[in-house]
C-alpha cells in the first residue's frame, strides 16, 4: 500500500496473493519487495512508487531442495465453530507419505491477538516440516481473535475471551480436515505451542471438551496464570471481574483482629495497584490454568525457562502445585538460565518435544537410559 502522511490517498499497489517485506530506496522513489508464500518460493523485484514492477531481480530455485525429497507444505481453508468464518491453516506432511495410511494429527497453536499460528512466508526448514517426518500430520490453524491485520470483526471475537474462541476453532478445523481426509487419525491428536499458544496448549488438556478431543500436550513458556502477567496482553484479551470483599466490624472467628468479615488473603491493602476502592480487587476473568487441574486428561509436558524475561515462571509454577495437588501426571522441564526463546537449550528442548510426540501418539518407546542426540 501507499498512504499519504495525514491517513488519506489509501492505495493497494500490488493485489498480488503474498507475504511481502519492502525496503524502500534512499531516494524513496523505488522499493525492493521480496515476496513468497509458505508454498511459493521467494521472488525479488524493483518496483517504483506506484507499484508498478521495472525490474526483475532474482527468484530462488529449489531444484537441489526437491532432489533431497522435499516437498511444500499445502494450504486449506475450514470454517470456524460458528460454522461461518473462513479459518485458513498450513498442512505439512512426511515426505514419504502414503495415503493408504493413518496419521496422527498435530496442531500448532497460538491464540492471538497481535498474530495468529499461521506463517504467511516461506520457511523450507519449519519446525512443523521437521516434526512431520516423524510420521505425523502437523497443522497451523488460525482462529477467531487472531490476526488484527484481517478485520476488526475478525480481530474482535478475542476480546475477554481469548481461549475458548481459539479451541473451539482449532477443534472444529480439526475435525474438518479429518472428514475431509481419510489418512488423518482424529483418534490420535496433539497440540503444541510457546507463551500464549503454551497457556492454550495445556488449556486444551484442562477444559472440557477440549480435554477429551487433545490427547497430548506440549506447552513450553505458557502464561498460565494471568493475574501475574502483563496487563496489556492479560487484562484487554481476557477480560477482568471486579470481586467485592466484604468489611465489617469486629467480630468472633475469622477476622475478629482486623474488624473484617472476609479471610485476611482476600484483602488487598499493601497492593493499592489491583483495588480500585475499599473491599475491592480484580481478578482475571477467564479461570486460570491451576483453577482447571484436576480436570486434566491426556500427557501433558509443561516447559520454561527460569529466568523468562516476558513470562514469568511462577505461572507455571503455580499450575505445577495445582496438578501436584490434585493428584495429576505429567511432564516438567525447566531450562536453567534461559530467557522466554529458551536460548541455546532451544534444540534440546525441540528434541524432546519430538520424541513427547511420538512416545505418546505413535507408541515409539525412547530406551532407558538413551542419550539425546541434539544438533543446533
Amino acid at each position: 500500500y501507499r498512504v499519504n502522511l495525514d491517513g488519506s490517498g489509501l492505495t493497494l499497489l500490488d493485489p498480488g496473493n503474498a507475504d511481502q517485506s519492502t525496503t524502500l530506496t534512499p531516494s524513496k522513489n523505488f522499493a525492493v519487495s521480496v515476496y513468497s508464500r509458505i508454498d511459493m518460493a521467494p521472488e525479488a523485484v524493483v518496483r517504483d512508487r506506484s507499484g508498478k514492477v521495472i525490474m526483475e531481480l532474482e527468484k530462488a530455485d529449489l531444484s537441489r531442495l526437491y532432489e533431497t525429497g522435499w516437498k511444500m507444505p499445502e494450504t486449506f481453508k475450514v470454517k470456524a465453530a460458528d460454522g461461518v468464518t473462513d479459518i485458513y491453516g498450513n498442512l505439512w506432511k512426511p515426505f514419504d507419505f502414503d495415503a493408504r495410511k493413518k496419521y496422527p494429527i498435530i496442531a500448532y497453536v497460538y491464540p492471538g491477538p497481535q498474530t495468529e499460528s499461521v506463517t504467511a512466508n516461506f520457511s523450507p526448514t519449519i519446525s512443523m516440516q521437521r516434526l512431520a517426518q516423524l510420521g505425523f500430520i502437523v497443522i497451523q490453524i488460525g482462529n477467531r481473535g487472531g490476526n488484527p491485520a484481517r478485520s476488526n470483526a475478525y480481530h474482535s471475537y478475542g476480546y475477554y475471551n481469548l481461549r475458548d474462541y481459539g479451541l473451539a476453532d482449532k477443534k472444529a478445523g480439526m475435525e474438518q480436515l479429518a472428514a475431509r481426509h481419510s489418512f488423518i487419525d482424529i483418534s490420535r491428536t496433539g497440540i503444541y505451542g510457546h507463551s500464549g499458544g503454551g497457556f492454550m496448549t495445556a488449556a486444551a488438556l484442562l477444559l472440557p471438551p477440549f480435554n477429551e478431543f487433545f490427547k497430548v500436550g506440549v506447552s513450553s513458556a505458557g502464561n498460565h496464570d494471568n493475574n501475574v502477567y502483563n496487563s496489556n496482553w492479560s487484562e484487554q484479551h481476557h477480560g477482568l471481574r471486579e470481586v467485592p470483599v466484604t468489611q465489617g466490624q469486629g467480630q468472633a472467628g475469622q477476622g475478629a483482629a482486623t474488624g473484617r468479615t472476609a479471610p485476611e488473603e482476600l484483602f488487598v491493602d499493601e497492593a493499592p495497584q489491583e483495588q480500585t476502592g475499599t473491599g475491592t480487587k480484580f481478578e482475571i476473568k477467564v479461570p486460570t490454568n491451576a483453577e482447571l487441574a484436576a480436570n486434566l486428561k491426556g500427557n501433558l509436558m509443561l516447559v520454561h525457562g527460569d529466568m523468562d524475561n516476558n513470562v514469568h515462571p511462577v505461572g507455571t509454577i503455580r499450575l505445577i502445585n495445582a496438578l501436584i495437588r490434585a493428584n495429576k501426571r505429567f511432564e516438567m522441564i525447566f531450562l536453567p538460565g534461559q530467557a522466554h526463546g529458551f536460548g541455546d537449550m532451544n534444540p534440546y528442548f525441540t528434541q524432546r518435544m519430538f520424541e513427547y510426540f511420538a512416545q505418546h501418539l505413535l507408541d515409539e518407546r525412547i530406551p532407558s537410559g538413551a542419550d539425546m542426540v541434539v544438533r543446533p
